[in-house]
């Protein structure tokens, strides 16, 4: 039907990006909103589920009729039951939300993955819109992966696909907050990039885009922290090209804002390891920060034609 809508919630461990969105891809209403995760897991659930209820009224008040509910979180999520299994972000353990979002909305409700749906948003309405086998990465505080083909992403037997954060690149390096050294993550996210740079250079508070701004104006340190966290990327995507073949490898994130700062070496580096693997494309996300809201709603377009 022209009016209908699905009700998406991206949530964060700070913010939730949430939306009406149509069929066809349209967002007809967007809002944002703080999860104040600081409140605990129980608070966050029923901030979720009142957000939820406002938009589906929303809807219903301008004419339109809300048909479905997509929510995505980070962490790991079972998304054949629902269940928000462990998220470190925002406190969960094992909460049912598709559960208690039907109680509470009365709509079907799919319950995904954030960096999952952001990859499933980007292959079918972004920048891997002409590719069939989409290798989505989100480089933030973390870093994490999405495999998208023909427009499915695979959430594997436990609903951990794509961690290509925790591949070993530097064995034996920085500790990361999984329990192992040398992860990816804690070498080229963000937040190691920055942190790489204070612990270095004994100036507090730079970022990552700080680095990334100054090693382009030329300053020798930030040019080698950059670089470092370059090389191990490449590294790590080495891994990542070897198990998955991607045809076009999307970058989103914090650390892709840098662009070409990041893009343009990271090709180099990698056409330099690629041996027999075919040289993917890689590309900047096109979807910006709204990626994971979009998702949501591909999330809850495909649970509504399941349970039709």
């Amino acid at each position: 039907m022209s009016n209908d809508v699905v009700v998406a919630l991206d949530v964060g461990g700070t913010g939730m990006k949430c939306a009406l969105v149509k069929p066809d891809g349209t967002v007809v209403h967007a809002e944002r909103h703080p999860t104040l995760a600081q409140r605990g897991p129980e608070a966050v659930t029923a901030n979720i589920l009142d957000i939820a209820d406002g938009l589906a009224g929303r809807a219903r008040a301008e004419g339109l009729e809300p048909v479905a509910v997509g929510l995505v979180v980070p962490g790991v999520i079972d998304e054949e039951n629902g269940v928000a299994v462990w998220s470190s972000n925002v406190g969960f353990r094992d909460v049912p939300m598709r559960e208690l979002m039907q109680e509470r909305l009365g709509l079907p409700t799919a319950v995904g993955h954030d960096v999952r749906a952001g990859g499933l948003a980007e292959a079918r309405l972004g920048a891997g819109v002409s590719e069939r086998h989409v290798l989505f990465i989100a480089i933030g505080t973390g870093i994490a992966a999405a495999h998208v083909v023909d427009g499915k992403a695979e959430a594997g037997a436990h609903g951990a696909a794509g961690e290509v954060g925790h591949i070993v690149v530097r064995p034996g390096g920085p500790a990361c907050l999984c329990g192992g050294r040398g992860c990816l993550e804690a070498v080229a996210s963000a937040s190691a990039v920055g942190r790489r740079y204070v612990e270095l250079s004994g100036e507090a508070g730079v970022t990552a885009y700080d680095v990334a701004t100054r090693a382009a104006a030329g300053e020798e340190l930030a040019n080698r922290v950059w670089t470092e966290a370059v090389e191990a990327f490449a590294d790590g995507l080495l891994t990542a090209q070897a198990l998955y073949d991607a045809g076009i490898i999307v970058l989103g994130g914090g650390l892709a804002e840098a662009g070409e700062a990041l893009l343009a070496p990271l090709r180099t580096a990698l056409q330099a390891r690629i041996t027999f693997h075919r040289m993917p494309q890689i590309v900047r996300a096109a979807l910006g920060d709204t990626a994971g809201c979009l998702g949501a709603a591909l999330l809850a377009l495909d649970h509504l034609e399941v349970t039709q």
